[in-house]
């Protein structure tokens, strides 16, 4: 595994530094924190003081990990807190944490997603890392910290989730190396796995239920629409966190090459999750409305009347699916 220049860089100056704020971006998931955790041990495990913070708690399911009940949740870092570094992960920009006041620290930007702004005292960038957890495993050792088993199990978390249980094309073999890495430090693959996608509640079944009984198909067969407003998760006895993963169902059909998720905020205003298969880039359709992701897994917010905005989203996905057909 060849190290960036830019992790030696960040591993040199967090040696040099004792106090650390760790952040990712609003709505976290499981990439957002396990490697926030991941990193945020492995301070602590040489010395460090270390505190997370997210604008937004974590689904349900990822409260039982170590560490995920003392996340603090806030929209602002306190006037008179003190810390030496912001360490924040996963964020195009400063405001995709959704937490003001990280800027007065010395801001080390850490992101595998495309569109990044280049922010920050010191920047490390790498793409091809099928989750932010591959590179934190890399930090961890120029740090000199030992992979412990809370490390190891954040680390596994974020890739596992991530790589859509190892079903996304951003898979490396140094994917599967670090995943070997964290089992052989204690990681239980099957406990992770059940803590994770085994973990409903009731309300959070009853919501697939309602959201998938809606679905939508697009007149090719190929894409899949669905879609959540508050009142439709009141009447299920969910929340918005319960669904998680749901996006994830459709693409378990054979013919369905991507999903659109849109998820009302407040009136005409969407939060739209994006999924597709093999080398459909949904990734750039989010980028061109101010979002972000990866090419098989991306969001973005919009505004407008929601049947419009249906066959906005169709046409463009039809046209990703069209570019992948006839290549050239």
């Amino acid at each position: 595994m060849t190290t960036s220049p830019d992790a030696r860089q960040i591993a040199a100056a967090v040696k040099a530094r004792q106090r650390f704020i760790i952040s990712s971006h609003a709505r976290p998931d499981g990439d957002s924190i396990g490697s926030s955790l991941a990193m945020a041990y492995a301070l602590r495990a040489i010395g460090k003081h270390a505190d997370v913070v997210h604008a937004d708690p974590a689904p349900g399911p990822l409260m039982q990990f170590p560490g995920v009940p003392e996340i603090q949740v806030t929209n602002a870092v306190p006037a008179d807190a003190h810390y030496d570094a912001a360490i924040v992960m996963e964020c195009g920009d400063l405001a995709r944490t959704g937490v003001t006041g990280l800027d007065r620290f010395f801001v080390i930007n850490i992101d595998h997603h495309p569109g990044n702004t280049g922010y920050g005292n010191l920047k490390w960038f790498d793409s091809t890392a099928a989750a932010l957890g591959e590179m934190i495993f890399e930090l961890v050792e120029l740090m000199g910290a030992p992979l412990t088993r809370e490390v190891a199990t954040h680390v596994y978390l974020a890739i596992l989730t991530d790589t859509g249980s190892f079903h996304y094309a951003n898979i490396t073999p140094r994917t599967f190396a670090i995943s070997q890495a964290c089992l052989e430090a204690g990681v239980d693959p099957v406990t992770v796995a059940r803590n994770v996608y085994d973990s409903n509640n009731m309300g959070r079944l009853k919501l697939f239920g309602s959201v998938l009984s809606s679905m939508q198909i697009d007149p090719t067969g190929r894409i899949a629409i669905v879609y959540l407003d508050h009142e439709m998760a009141r009447a299920a006895g969910g929340t918005y966190e319960d669904t998680e993963g749901l996006i994830n169902l459709p693409l378990t059909v054979k013919e369905i090459l991507a999903v659109v998720f849109f998820k009302q905020v407040e009136g005409e205003e969407y939060r739209v999750s994006m999924r597709s298969k093999s080398d459909i880039d949904i990734g750039l359709i989010a980028k061109e409305f101010g979002g972000g992701g990866h090419k098989n897994a991306a969001g973005c917010t919009v505004n407008g009347p929601i049947d419009g905005l249906q066959r906005m989203f169709i046409e463009k996905i039809e046209g990703a699916i069209r570019g992948v057909e006839t290549p050239g």
